[in-house]
């Protein structure tokens, strides 16, 4: 029996502190049983479980390869924090290292991403990311912290990525980007893959081994073997500073902070109820270039930025045009089988300006206004700019003048109205802009007004042409102030067009605005070729307008017209007594200008009305003995000329003579426009073309593609080829 002062020493005595070689042994032979329980059983060649790292990247890659994805716009938004949530729940499902049953504790970095303050990151020491910063860099965080909070609470990971964290050596290494399918996913940047692990002199352990960086660290021990394992994991649970993002990880992406005013497509009017339908003519270009360049980045475009009438009015078409200048335009109006819907019919009305001949060509007095603010410092921008107004320059008359102005926190006049005979002087002021500073939109554009006024030329062209990528952060940066800025000065004879450059902080709202009231056009030049369309080709309609305030309106005859819809011109819609009103803004057409507008109406009696007939009321129309009764409707054009505030009008009215029996009759500019009408409404989504195909559209166009010298119509046809890949033949 012991006696009972010996168990009493015991008791009280210290316990011996376990040597360091007890301690290795003891972590060897717990490796080798977690080793030991976790080897498959699976023989090669059999399917068996993926390890963590492989289940990560194949759940990765079936996320990317779901259209999840749709715009750059929300790319980094909603794939990084997609990553993180799928990361967490496979390591939910693994089992612990431990054994039993223990559980991952949910973290704040598992919830979803809300506005407000920053919040500390468990085991992270920065905050993530206000509100007012990258939504994507904020995400990008979110996923990384939830990850690091899971694996290794106090230990900062600087991988990134679906993988990071989840074994192998994460310090970041020289690797060439992975090449991602830009038309899958629509974005600039290139995705990087995450770093691979560095080669070990050993057999790679288990990749979930990652997960016992929790365990305490083993000493060395005797043993080549022993001293391997022990520096690999010494290396593994050492703790690592957070380092800057390396070119093999996910970078964070720019905010697209392109401004684009949504808009509804217009509804189906009943001719019975509303048979007037008036807007503004619309000359702009903007969009056509803004898609084009989406489709060949890879991605459908924004439904918002695609303003069909802009795309239509894009290419040159050979309508009649006015025999003289007393007449400034032509029209011609058509009806035609509608090629997506054998219920109805395309009422085509088509304008065409008169063309200014060169030796005709009042003189003309031009301000450049040049954005030079620190974020045109990119090559779309203005290295593109200055080499854009190079070849006007080139395409002007010696006796025309020419200043520039610049805004960049201030304004400056760069060059006070100089002739172009010294073309030496203008070229050189343009080589010589540099980019710096906050945008003083304001400022400049009062800079640029002064200086058209002091050479204005009575009876000749007086333009401000503005060429920006953005907004005006300093100053007036309100639409609606500048628009009443611009309205004032427009006054004066001195009109205004506006170019934009580059992606991502596009103001094309404010473009399309300042335009409209400035008597200009808006365009949107994204390549060279755009800048010589826009500078050279049509630099006499770009800069000589023939016509102001020119509107439209149609009285649709009910006898005759079930129901109508416009397509496009939804930003240029006018209130029925604007057309009359001489003191409201309209748009205007340039020298040799075609400009084209599109209804399809619904005949009485097709069977093909998309709304019930009224119950009580009028519900028909009796034309018995009313004169003009076969005409389906009659259409308006009013007018300014360029120096005159009273209008003029011009009538058309529209009946059987303007009708061909079948589409194929129909010219090959007016198929060729309908082609890119269908085309425009297939982008944006629109149910009259939903079961209109690209490969309908694509064999229009083909066909209708005609002479065309300079590709436009080939360019346009690539186009199709890309929305059809992108988007699905439906």
């Amino acid at each position: 029996m012991v006696d009972d002062k010996e168990l009493n020493r015991l008791r009280d005595a210290a316990v011996p502190a376990p040597g360091e070689s007890a301690k290795a042994r003891a972590f060897e032979a717990a490796m080798r049983a977690y080793d030991q329980e976790n080897i498959s059983a699976v023989t090669q060649g059999s399917v068996g479980g993926l390890r963590l790292t492989e289940r990560a990247q194949k759940l990765w890659s079936e996320i990317m390869q779901k259209k999840l994805i749709a715009t750059p716009a929300i790319a980094g938004l909603v794939a990084l924090p997609i990553a993180g949530y799928a990361t967490f729940h496979m390591l939910r499902e693994q089992p612990s290292p431990f054994g039993g049953d223990e559980k991952i504790t949910e973290t704040l970095a598992d919830k979803p991403a809300t506005s407000g303050p920053a919040i500390n990151a468990p085991g992270k020491d920065k905050q993530a990311p206000e509100g007012d910063l990258k939504a994507d860099a904020d995400a990008e965080v979110r996923s990384r912290d939830v990850t690091d909070a899971l694996v290794t609470p106090t230990a900062p990971k600087s991988g990134s990525g679906p993988t990071a964290g989840l074994g192998g050596d994460a310090s970041p290494k020289t690797e060439a980007p992975a090449k991602v399918n830009e038309a899958e996913y629509g974005t600039l940047q290139t995705y990087q893959q995450a770093p691979e692990p560095a080669p070990s002199t050993e057999a790679a352990p288990p990749s979930n081994r990652a997960m016992m960086r929790m365990v305490p660290q083993a000493p060395a021990a005797d043993g080549a073997a022993q001293a391997g394992r022990t520096a690999a994991e010494s290396k593994l649970m050492a703790p690592q500073q957070p380092s800057t993002m390396s070119a093999d990880q996910i970078a964070p992406q720019e905010p697209n902070r392109d401004r684009i005013e949504d808009f509804k497509t217009n509804p189906v009017h009943a001719a019975l109820q509303d048979p007037v339908s008036t807007f503004s003519i619309d000359v702009d270009t903007a969009s056509y270039s803004f898609v084009r360049g989406s489709l060949k980045q890879g991605y459908l475009p924004q439904a918002d930025t695609v303003r069909v009438e802009e795309m239509v009015n894009y290419f040159p078409y050979d309508w009649k045009g006015p025999d003289s200048a007393s007449t400034p335009f032509n029209s011609t109006v058509s009806v035609m089988p509608t090629p997506w819907n054998g219920h109805t019919k395309l009422m085509h009305v088509a304008i065409k300006g008169f063309d200014v001949k060169p030796v005709e060509q009042p003189k003309a007095n031009l301000v450049f206004l040049i954005d030079v603010s620190g974020s045109m410092d990119e090559p779309d921008k203005l290295p593109l700019l200055k080499s854009a107004f190079r070849l006007l320059v080139s395409k002007l008359k010696a006796d025309d003048t020419i200043s520039i102005v610049t805004y960049a926190g201030d304004a400056g006049t760069v060059l006070m109205p100089t002739k172009v005979t010294e073309k030496d002087k203008i070229l050189n002021a343009i080589d010589n802009l540099t980019p710096g500073g906050s945008t003083a939109g304001e400022a400049g554009i009062k800079e640029a007004y002064k200086l058209a006024q002091q050479s204005f030329v009575k009876d000749g062209i007086n333009r401000v042409m503005l060429a920006t990528d953005g907004d005006f952060n300093v100053g007036q940066t309100d639409d609606e102030d500048l628009k009443r800025l611009i309205e004032q000065e427009r006054k004066t004879g001195v009109f205004l067009s506006v170019f934009g450059f580059g992606r991502g902080n596009l103001n094309d709202q404010m473009m399309q605005t300042i335009a409209q009231n400035g008597n200009g056009t808006a365009a949107y030049i994204d390549t060279l070729a755009e800048a010589e369309k826009v500078l050279v080709e049509d630099a006499s309609s770009t800069l000589f307008t023939i016509a102001k305030d020119v509107k439209i309106q149609v009285e649709f005859n009910p006898n005759k017209v079930s129901e109508y819809r416009l397509i496009g011109y939804e930003t240029r819609a006018l209130n029925r007594e604007d057309f009359n009103n001489d003191r409201v803004d309209a748009g205007d057409i340039g020298s040799g200008h075609s400009v084209t507008a599109i209804y399809e109406i619904t005949p009485k009696g097709s069977g093909g009305e998309q709304m019930d007939p009224l119950r009580y009321g009028q519900a028909t129309v009796n034309n018995g003995g009313v004169a003009n009764a076969d005409e389906y409707a009659f259409v308006k054009i009013r007018y300014k000329l360029p120096n005159e505030d009273i209008s003029k009008l011009i009538t058309t009215p529209v009946t059987s003579a303007n009708e061909v029996q079948s589409f194929d009759q129909a010219s090959t500019d007016q198929r060729f426009s309908v082609a890119v009408a269908a085309f425009g409404q297939k982008l944006r989504d629109e149910d009259a073309t939903a079961k209109f195909g690209y490969d309908k559209i694509m064999e229009i166009a083909t066909a209708a593609r005609g002479a065309d010298p300079f590709g436009y119509r080939s360019e346009f046809l690539s186009l199709v080829r890309l929305a059809s890949a992108l988007g699905g033949n439906r």
